[in-house]
């Protein structure tokens, strides 16, 4: 019986203690996994993908039947880009509701307990989270947008009226639709993590997307000029608009103010995490 306890393999098959530590790495496996397992996940971002795509291509649609009724001056300032992209409005609301639900689902289910019993310091989770959604959105929101626009402007060209993706500007706007809708998911994150409870969350997202904007329309018309370019669908929303307002803020100057957003939530989150209990 002693030679087959010495000769057994268990002791030394156990796992270091060093193998056992908990590190971003394995905080964002385990993340990646939850994310990646959850049939809300699939239908949200589809939903955002034909949202983008589909909606876009529709507008391209309409606004095709009735271009030639457009007076001179409209149809000199029309912008092709700026229209195909056009569905990002809706698909924005399908990206927050996810990003808000990445920690609020776990509130409602239960489970936030069992994940910070595996991640006592908390703050991992959050940054895990934001990771592992942030990529994903991006490469959504990026592959979401190209298709988008080459879509618009296969419509478009049958009046000779498309942009094409070498014109100045097309490839920022392209591309800044996917950082756009990215940001947007982070701050819903952010949001989701701070808040607990996904009507909360989806509500305060909504109101500053969509009902804060309005508030703004309703302040004096010098208020308005100093206080909506800072907003962040309009901060964000310089980065992939080619032709915008003229007070808006630059591109990269916008979509550092929506970084700020960003980075405002996520620090409201992790303060709410660490400090109060699942």
């Amino acid at each position: 019986m002693s030679a087959v306890l010495e000769a057994s393999p268990i002791a030394t098959t156990l796992p270091p203690e060093a193998e056992t530590k908990v590190t971003l790495g394995r905080v964002l496996k385990s993340e990646w996994i939850k994310f990646r397992s959850l049939r809300s996940t699939y239908w949200t971002l589809a939903a955002g993908i034909v949202l983008t795509v589909g909606f876009g291509a529709l507008l391209c649609w309409a606004m095709l039947d009735h271009f030639s009724q457009l007076h001179a001056d409209e149809r000199a300032s029309f912008n092709p880009t700026d229209h195909s992209l056009r569905g990002y409005y809706l698909a924005q609301m399908a990206i927050g509701v996810l990003g808000v639900l990445m920690f609020t689902g776990e509130y409602s289910t239960g489970m936030i307990r069992a994940t910070v019993s595996a991640v006592p310091k908390r703050l991992p989770v959050l940054w895990a989270k934001a990771i592992v959604f942030g990529v994903a959105t991006w490469v959504v929101g990026t592959l979401s947008a190209l298709a988008a626009f080459f879509i618009g402007q296969a419509i478009f060209s049958s009046k000779h009226i498309g942009a094409s993706f070498s014109d100045p500007g097309v490839p920022r706007a392209v591309f800044g639709l996917g950082l756009y809708l990215t940001a947007i998911g982070l701050i819903a994150v952010g949001l989701g993590a701070l808040l607990r409870n996904t009507a909360a969350g989806i509500a305060s997202l909504f109101g500053m997307l969509l009902v804060l904007p309005l508030l703004v329309e309703a302040l004096p018309s010098s208020w308005q000029s100093n206080i909506s370019p800072y907003l962040p669908g309009a901060a964000g929303g310089a980065l992939f608009t080619l032709h915008g307002d003229p007070n808006a803020l630059s591109p990269w100057v916008g979509f550092g103010v929506l970084c700020i957003y960003v980075v405002a939530a996520l620090v409201g989150g992790a303060a709410v995490l660490r400090r109060k209990d699942a």
